[in-house]
């Protein structure tokens, strides 16, 4: 069943049945409204009725004044306590036969339903007692059909049963518009959704009205949805370009320097060793490649960090000894107090530090500074150098995959340009933050911000 039909079919269901309670007790109001009026109107006429009988009228005078108070289908009797009727007026025989005089004290009244002509009647009796006068111990009891009443109520249902017909037409006509305006941007989208599966092409859905409301919500999520998968797909595609272009140059090395050793064999033991080198140093640069490449793969999937509380401090100084034995630089760091203790994966804020100081170390050749500092929430590490700088055209691309400044991607200072993404990728993990500060020819500065909160 389509959800339109069942919005349809539910809203016009849940409709009649407000209706149908709100007829029931209209309905019942109405009864009780006017069986109440009825019932005043025949006390009233009772009382009429007790205060013309005057003491000294003739059982004729009395008769006369009863039979002038009379309606149509309806009886006036006088009771005494024992039942006798003495006085008696109808121009209802039979309703006058079916109903037994009764006595009362106090005043009452009683809707009683009889069969008259087979037909069921609704009769109003109301009785008072005669106090004073001649009649001092009997009561006045007069019955009268309610035409009237039954005429009102049939007229009352027949017009209750139209309307709640007509209402159910109506709703059914407004609950399919009503349906067909709520699914319409859900019908784009389904149609938006069919045509990306059979194209493979993502697609938006057009939006035609701003009715600022949960559709038009639901239809802007879609779409910025599409808009996060292209920009998704633009990513995948290049970084497999990328990929290719930083492994076709490696690959191109050593398939010629091994043509070479084809062609010739070991006869130039000078070439052959020259080819050898070549095609090793080749070979690691595509390993460490590949093995970056797993890196940035695996930070994409949200890894779990295996914490540790870190002392900074002692971390800087183990990477630096390393990093000034191997590459010969002046790196100094500077510390105004310690421990400087965070909780973090340790190995991965080692591979973010390494990163920063590999990068000083290729695009400068004066000293570099490591700053460690920390406030109340934060541990802050900044790296520092004076090389070549960043342009500020570049530096908010410079965290993006593959990407390097010089557009031509020279190999002179080697890497493959996903360093600051790794970084940043790590850092985010960590709910850190990667800053940059750089001036073209001046050099650059690169804080990290972390989190110096111990969770123990």
């Amino acid at each position: 069943m389509r959800i339109t039909l069942k919005i349809n079919l539910l809203t016009t269901a849940w409709m009649l049945l407000i209706l149908i309670l709100i007829n029931i007790v209209v309905f019942i109001l109405f009864m009780r409204t006017t069986l109440n009026m009825e019932e005043d109107m025949g006390f009233q006429k009772a009382g009429d009725i007790v205060k013309n009988i005057d003491i000294n009228d003739t059982p004729e005078s009395i008769q006369s004044k009863l039979k002038n108070n009379l309606t149509e289908h309806s009886y006036i009797r006088i009771v005494q306590p024992k039942g006798q009727i003495p006085y008696e007026v109808t121009n209802e025989k039979a309703l006058a036969k079916k109903i037994k005089g009764k006595f009362v004290n106090k005043s009452e009244s009683e809707r009683r339903g009889i069969i008259l002509e087979d037909k069921e009647k609704q009769v109003l009796i109301v009785r008072v007692p005669l106090k004073d006068g001649r009649f001092h111990n009997a009561s006045l009891e007069i019955g009268e059909e309610l035409e009237g009443l039954e005429t009102r109520k049939d007229i009352l249902l027949w017009i209750l049963g139209v309307s709640t017909v007509l209402a159910g037409i109506l709703s059914l006509l407004s609950g399919k518009w009503l349906s067909n305006i709520i699914m319409r941007p859900i019908t784009n989208m389904i149609n938006t959704m069919e045509d990306i599966e059979r194209s493979g092409v993502p697609k938006k859905i057009t939006i035609h009205n701003d009715t600022k409301d949960e559709l038009q919500t639901l239809a802007s999520t879609f779409n910025r949805m599409i808009d996060r998968l292209e920009e998704n797909f633009e990513k995948q595609s290049q970084f497999v370009s990328d990929a290719s272009h930083e492994l076709k140059t490696p690959l191109t090395v050593i398939k010629s320097y091994a043509n070479l050793l084809r062609r010739h064999g070991l006869e130039d033991k000078e070439m052959a060793e020259e080819a050898i080198q070549a095609i090793h140093s080749e070979a690691t640069r595509i390993q460490k490649m590949t093995e970056t490449f797993l890196d940035v793969a695996s930070l994409e999937k949200e890894i779990e960090l295996e914490t540790s509380v870190v002392n900074l401090v002692s971390l800087c100084q183990s990477i630096l000894k390393q990093m000034k034995q191997v590459y010969k630089r002046e790196i100094n760091l500077h510390y105004q107090e310690s421990p400087i203790l965070i909780m973090a994966d340790e190995l991965k804020i080692k591979q973010v530090i390494v990163i920063l100081l590999d990068n000083a170390i290729k695009y400068s050749n004066g000293k570099i500074d490591v700053f460690l500092d920390k406030n109340e929430e934060n541990a802050i590490i900044r790296v520092k150098d004076s090389g070549i700088g960043i342009p500020q055209e570049e530096i908010k691309n410079i965290f993006e995959r593959f990407y390097r400044v010089d557009k031509a991607r020279s190999r002179e200072t080697g890497g493959s340009g996903l360093g600051l993404h790794i970084a940043k990728r790590i850092i985010k993990l960590h709910k850190g933050e990667i800053r940059i500060n750089s001036k073209e020819g001046e050099g650059t500065e690169v804080e990290l911000i972390l989190s110096s909160r111990l969770e123990l």
